[in-house]
């Protein structure tokens, strides 16, 4: 894992057809991703941003060329931008940035060994952490303080609380006798 860059931004699909894309910014506040100067994607090329609207971008290359049509736009897509580490402020204590997560050993606060942080997930409804390792099926879990008390990035080391499982059993078809799982349907 590359610890000198931080993903600050996710090109995303083509928005009308002079070349304009959108972008997916994981900055705090997302229009200050243009604060932080130039970007580069995960192929090593710079980019410049301009925000043209809410979410909607312009994209310069190095040369300051603008993406300029539908199709070179369309090429963009998910295509991750970085900025260096050095650009961004140091955390504060009980703060890290997600990059920093991936690969800590993750252990129960019993000690169990779980394995390591493989992913951080963000799909927009909170944050999870996948944790794997060889041999073990991957976990994943909700990234909150009842779950991950213990967050040490310098011994690299999380300590994990396990969430109370809730095991459904027999079957839940509509023709069990069960609700029907269609929200408002009338009975």
């Amino acid at each position: 894992m590359d610890r000198d860059r931080i993903l600050m931004g996710v090109v995303g699909r083509p928005h009308g057809v002079r070349g304009l894309v959108r972008v997916h910014s994981y900055a705090t506040v997302p229009e200050d991703l243009t604060a932080y100067g130039t970007l580069t994607d995960d192929r090593g090329q710079v980019w410049t941003l301009r925000w043209r609207g809410d979410g909607i971008a312009e994209l310069r290359d190095a040369a300051g060329q603008a993406v300029a049509s539908r199709e070179a736009a369309q090429a963009l897509v998910n295509r991750r931008l970085y900025i260096a580490r050095a650009s961004l402020p140091e955390p504060d204590q009980d703060e890290f940035y997600f990059a920093d997560l991936i690969g800590l050993a993750v252990h129960e606060q019993g000690g169990n060994a779980l394995g390591t942080v493989l992913v951080v997930h963000d799909y927009g409804a909170g944050v999870s952490l996948e944790i794997g390792g060889e041999g073990r099926a991957s976990l994943i879990l909700p990234f909150t303080q009842a779950c991950f008390p213990v967050i040490d990035i310098a011994a690299g080391r999380i300590e994990v609380v396990l969430p109370d499982e809730v095991e459904v059993q027999g079957d839940l078809s509509p023709e069990a006798g069960e609700v029907s799982p269609v929200v408002g349907e009338a009975s």
